[in-house]
């Protein structure tokens, strides 16, 4: 085994880790890795900040250069060869060296397919136009960075809000550019609930951003013959700008795969098991181009993140060398970083759980909404982030969590992440001891408040509604804020009760009236619910407060400005 011969397409994250990996596990093996590019092993994730020139130099963006594969690893590294076809029964790869345009034949043992993804471009009338730019490769943000100089860029149009959307979008405004965001959903960043992803909404036009959301594109065409361009959008709408960048998603750049009879999922990636075999048991596959369980709802589903194609990538060159060690799924783990705002998730969303459910594949759950600051409040600096808890209502297993905030918001979201690995419950969260000091959190820690409420949740010690199910005529709605707070803006119907006059106001409550109750951020809700249910009320707490309401009613809102 040690001896045979491995041959890897692709040489950027999956790529180039699985070549270094089968090194480390083989001094004997022969390993050629291939790539059609100029690059090995890039930061494509580094590529907005590059063009934003916040990463000056192209050479910053290389992790690792060809000749240091070569050198250090005794590595037969080919850049600018493409890999035509596959034939399986032969075990032989048709190879095109792009310099020379001339084919030859590679032989291997094992073959790794590490492929990637390619940006989507819907066939909308006008896409190719000079003007128009998707991101995926140094090139092309060289290509971008032309364009902006060239042309004296001064307004450009973002068509889809994900991660990288919005990260082109900061560097585009930091380089003096007027930016509009166009987006399909109700929200930007869709791997996040809607309500969730407000306070990036009010970021982004905070910052000058025009944000078009519950938008989609019809077109794009020339204006008056110059490189002005004019994006028509349903609802009816024509944006002028200098420059379009597409955003709109990635798919599995597959092709190769198709061709060569590997078994390909609905969702256009490669199948494979759990040690990253394909159909085919002498080639592997990682990284974006495979289809990988969720480790929440067991779909099958693609993940596109860079920490799972690296681990992917040594978990099939572990395989290749015997060591039966399988890669357990992915659980969607991200953060970013949107001007001075972080947003970061784990595990499943509430959206993405009703979706599974309408396919029969129903997990019941509950949730929680937290306004904590990000360190003591006494602390100075402290800033509160919005928090979600998802979990199990049989068992409390934790499903997911997001987060957003000025600062701390990605330690939250990891530990949750690991909590999820671990296959852990609220109860074990009410329990974590984490690291404390007033400038990094609160003795009474994010994640301990998670799992504190969520436990409240299932023990029945505090029932809990949501805003997006509340039905004010059912219950009196009680806010318990200060007077001057529910003066600023109270929900309609609602009684203002401060906590402090509670207990002498339900003196003269009507014993069966039915109650819900509220505050700002869901503390004092909570100590009034306690309050009320101790003296034989119906009383449920209204998860979040006013500052989730907020968000909700933002929703339902007109989202385009």
């Amino acid at each position: 085994m040690s001896k045979q011969k491995i041959v890897i397409i692709g040489a950027v994250a999956g790529g180039a880790t699985c070549a270094a990996r089968a090194r480390r596990l083989s001094e004997e093996a022969e390993i050629v890795l291939i790539d059609r590019g100029s690059y090995v092993s890039f930061a494509n994730c580094g590529l907005p900040y590059y063009i934003g020139e916040v990463i000056p130099e192209e050479e910053n963006l290389l992790m690792v250069k060809s000749e240091d594969l070569r050198d250090k690893f005794n590595i037969d590294v080919r850049v600018l060869n493409e890999a035509v076809s596959i034939d399986r029964l032969k075990k032989e790869i048709l190879i095109k060296d792009i310099s020379t345009r001339k084919e030859y034949i590679e032989s291997y043992d094992s073959l790794v397919l590490a492929t990637g993804s390619q940006p989507v471009k819907p066939p909308l009338p006008g896409i190719d136009m000079k003007g128009i730019f998707t991101l995926r490769s140094i090139p092309d943000s060289n290509e971008i960075k032309k364009w902006i100089k060239d042309n004296n860029v001064q307004e450009a149009v973002v068509v889809g809000g994900g991660l990288i959307g919005l990260e082109m979008t900061e560097n585009l405004v930091k380089l003096g550019i007027n930016v509009s965001v166009i987006e399909m959903l109700p929200n930007v960043i869709p791997l996040f609930d809607p309500e969730m992803a407000v306070p990036v909404h009010e970021k982004l036009r905070e910052k000058g951003v025009d944000l078009y959301l519950n938008t989609a594109v019809k077109s794009f065409s020339r204006e008056n013959d110059n490189l002005r361009i004019n994006v028509t959008t349903d609802p009816d709408k024509q944006l002028s700008c200098d420059m379009v960048i597409l955003s709109i998603g990635s798919r599995p750049e597959n092709n190769l795969a198709q061709e060569a009879g590997l078994e390909i999922g609905e969702r256009g990636g490669v199948r494979v098991n759990e040690y990253m075999q394909t159909s085919d048991s002498s080639i592997w596959a990682v990284g974006d181009l495979v289809e990988s369980r969720d480790v929440i709802t067991g779909k099958w589903m693609l993940s596109l993140l860079a920490s799972p194609a690296n681990r992917q990538a040594r978990i099939a060159a572990d395989s290749i060398f015997g060591r039966n060690r399988g890669f357990r799924g992915v659980q969607s783990t991200a953060v970013c970083r949107i001007f001075d705002l972080d947003i970061a998730s784990t595990g499943a969303s509430e959206k993405s759980l009703k979706r599974y459910a309408e396919g029969g594949n129903v997990i019941p759950y509950e949730k929680v909404y937290l306004h904590p600051r990000n360190h003591a409040e006494y602390y100075p600096g402290s800033s509160f982030m919005a928090f979600k808890l998802i979990f199990s209502s049989e068992d409390g297993r934790i499903l997911g969590a997001q987060a957003v905030g000025e600062e701390g918001v990605d330690k939250r979201i990891d530990v949750i992440a690991m909590a999820i690995q671990l296959g852990a419950t609220v109860f074990d969260l009410e329990e974590a001891e984490l690291s404390y000091a007033p400038q990094f959190g609160s003795a009474k820690e994010v994640v301990n408040l998670a799992g504190m409420a969520a436990a409240n949740i299932l023990r029945g010690d505090i029932p809990t509604t949501h805003w997006d199910v509340v039905k004010a005529a059912d219950r009196l709605t009680l806010d318990v804020r200060e007077p001057k707070d529910f003066a600023d803006g109270p929900i309609e119907g609602a009684m203002n009760i401060p906590l402090a006059n509670l207990r002498t106001y339900i003196k003269n409550l009507d014993k069966t009236a039915k109650v819900q109750v509220y505050c700002t951020q869901g503390k004092n809700s909570y100590y009034a619910t306690r309050v009320l249910l101790l003296n034989g009320f119906d009383c449920i707490n209204i998860s979040g407060g006013y500052k989730t309401y907020q968000a909700w009613r933002q929703l339902g809102e007109n989202q385009t400005t």
